[in-house]
């Protein structure tokens, strides 16, 4: 194909066309969200000793509460970024059925020995949530619980997320979110300065007023800062998150 030729190339026909061209606007060594950022996942994880807030054993403190409060009951939960595994072991433990997903095979292992350690029964899943289909995670889930994957997401790959949660999430079921807060942790740039400079900054920061824009079609339950867990806790909390609750209204 001549050069006049490939720049007359027309391949855009759909919304995941857009979406995945504006993934290739970002640098690729910025990527955090697709199949791609597998590596990266893995070189993060592969040194476990390493001082890293979420590497304990411990659910989030905000997800343990409304657990023990009531106000989320046991069924079937979808575990979004699972991590070494610790909100899904937790979940499983309270009698949830659950599916976790992970980009890292490293991750993975590590949340599987965790899980055969407590003996819990966590389905675990490889992949991009967005491209794993209903024959792998196929809903309903009356919880999902995303504790630092939503900030890792470039702004127009919220699409993909709220598609997802209209697909996955059932009627008066729970998001559990855990994300960068404004003046905690993550970058402030606005949503088009990403594109100028091609890379995400180690993760995007939210206000609170940005997070009921974004959920807007679904009903906010709790949305404050996390506080801050002490050593001695059995849960984990860290001041630069937000702990949020949304509910999909039946």
């Amino acid at each position: 194909m001549d050069r006049n030729a490939r720049a007359a190339e027309r391949h855009l026909r759909s919304v995941e066309d857009v979406l995945e061209l504006m993934d290739g606007l970002f640098a690729p060594e910025a990527d955090r969200w697709t199949a791609g950022a597998a590596d990266w996942w893995d070189g993060f994880y592969t040194d476990r000793s390493k001082p890293v807030p979420f590497f304990v054993d411990k659910p989030d403190a905000h997800l343990a509460a409304h657990l023990d409060s009531g106000l989320i009951q046991p069924g079937r939960a979808l575990d979004l970024g699972c991590g070494p595994g610790r909100n899904a072991l937790h979940l499983a433990a309270r009698g949830f059925t659950v599916d976790a997903v992970d980009l890292s095979p490293a991750a993975l292992a590590w949340a599987g020995e965790r899980a055969r350690e407590a003996g819990a029964d966590v389905r675990f899943h490889h992949g991009d949530a967005f491209a794993l289909g209903p024959d792998v995670l196929p809903g309903p889930y009356d919880l999902v619980v995303d504790s630092g994957c939503f900030h890792h997401l470039p702004p127009h790959r919220r699409v993909s997320y709220l598609a997802l949660l209209d697909r996955v999430l059932a009627p008066g079921g729970h998001l559990a979110l855990t994300c960068f807060a404004v003046g905690g942790m993550g970058s402030e740039l606005s949503d088009t300065d990403f594109y100028r400079q091609a890379r995400l900054h180690g993760g995007l920061a939210y206000s609170a007023e940005s997070l009921r824009w974004i959920f807007a079609d679904l009903t906010e339950v709790e949305l404050r800062r996390m506080r801050a867990e002490p050593p001695e806790s059995p849960h984990f909390g860290e001041p630069f998150l937000w702990a949020g609750l949304f509910r999909r209204d039946a």
